[in-house]
């Protein structure tokens, strides 16, 4: 998440002056995740489906000590951007952390676990979990 701050109509702004729109905060979120290697990072729109978040990312780290490091840098990043805690849950475990960004909600497991919860199964229309899974199959 870089310093560059540009206002938005948001309900995530805050009294600072810091105001990210979700689709800017998503923006940054995602690019955190890629810089600190995340695998299989997806992305569902919860936008007229839930009034709990704008989006939702579902993501994995490789090890359980990964999974705290993503999250922890996310979190750093999010506070440097908006002047605001994310709220984190999980993160001393490294199973599944969650950070909850308010226009965000990010999901960080180790595979094992995130394959056993399938929460992306749960969340995203049976259309696009097809194409997720058949991009995820190819091989690289």
């Amino acid at each position: 998440m870089s310093q560059d701050v540009s206002p938005a109509s948001t309900p995530a702004a805050t009294a600072a002056g810091n105001q990210l729109s979700s689709e800017q905060l998503l923006s940054r979120i995602l690019s955190s995740l890629e810089d600190d290697k995340a695998e299989d990072v997806v992305t569902i729109d919860l936008r007229g489906r839930s009034a709990m978040a704008d989006h939702m990312v579902i993501a994995s780290g490789r090890s359980a000590r990964q999974v705290g490091a993503i999250a922890e840098k996310l979190a750093e990043r999010f506070k440097q951007a908006t002047g605001r805690t994310a709220r984190i849950e999980g993160k001393d475990t490294g199973d599944w952390v969650l950070i909850d960004t308010d226009d965000v909600i990010v999901h960080v497991f180790r595979p094992e676990v995130r394959d056993f919860y399938q929460l992306e199964k749960m969340w995203m229309p049976a259309d696009a979990l097809s194409r997720v899974r058949e991009a995820s199959s190819r091989p690289q």
